[in-house]
């Protein structure tokens, strides 16, 4: 009886899947870097003094949260060579997840901020703190735990789209699975492996940021009790 799974071809196949996953992860650093820095752009642009850098980073979170993903992709890869931004595959696939999962960040950034009690912020104001201080010394170290749940999830969220990179022409993880399927005329172990490996490393990236949560509750209460 032929088995289901063919141990062997699982183990042949995957070197092709490493450099798949490896452009995958290539762009899911890249990308998450740029949505952390960028949403906590937004996110203090959203709150700024100035009405029109408010309304404007409300426009740019509105627009790209309203437009499809694999539209921006095309937009980048193949309109901006023609005003001149010529950018390869990875770096237009990594800048597009990266500003488009900025755009959750901030508003992950936003309810954390209104985690923190106004009343501190009056008080950090009446002891003349600065605006940059009151967010480094009084707003982030609150923010923080509340809003590593919500920027894990998005992280792991910006992962999981990496697969449509491929419309760009990178060869990330699924699209070099279906390639070595085609080639092959066996799919199932490419794509179980392909499962698998999204799979494991979502969940070890969960359980990393589980555990900095857990660790930044631990040591809230007792840098209270130190003071």
């Amino acid at each position: 009886m032929t088995p289901i799974i063919d141990i062997d071809f699982a183990i042949e196949i995957l070197p092709a899947l490493g450099a798949g996953l490896l452009r995958s992860l290539v762009a899911t650093c890249f990308g998450s870097v740029l949505a952390l820095l960028l949403g906590f752009l937004l996110f203090l642009a959203i709150g700024a003094r100035r009405r029109a850098i408010r309304r404007g980073s409300r426009f740019l979170l509105g627009f790209v949260r309203s437009t499809p993903l694999l539209v921006q992709l095309y937009c980048a890869y193949f309109i901006l060579p023609q005003i001149g931004l010529d950018l390869s595959p990875i770096a237009a696939g990594s800048l597009v997840l990266g500003l488009h999962y900025a755009c959750f960040a901030a508003e992950v950034f936003r309810a954390g901020r209104a985690a923190v009690p106004h009343g501190q912020l009056e008080i950090a104001t009446a002891l003349g703190l600065r605006p940059a201080q009151i967010m480094r010394l009084v707003v982030i170290p609150q923010m923080l735990p509340v809003v590593l749940p919500g920027l894990g999830n998005t992280l792991i969220a910006l992962f999981k789209e990496t697969p449509s990179l491929s419309a760009i022409t990178v060869a990330e993880l699924l699209f070099t699975a279906r390639i070595v399927g085609a080639e092959n005329f066996r799919y199932l172990e490419p794509m179980a492996l392909c499962g698998l490996i999204y799979l494991t490393l979502s969940l070890a990236f969960a359980g990393g940021v589980n555990l900095l949560e857990s660790r930044l509750q631990w040591a809230a209460p007792h840098r209270k009790a130190a003071r």
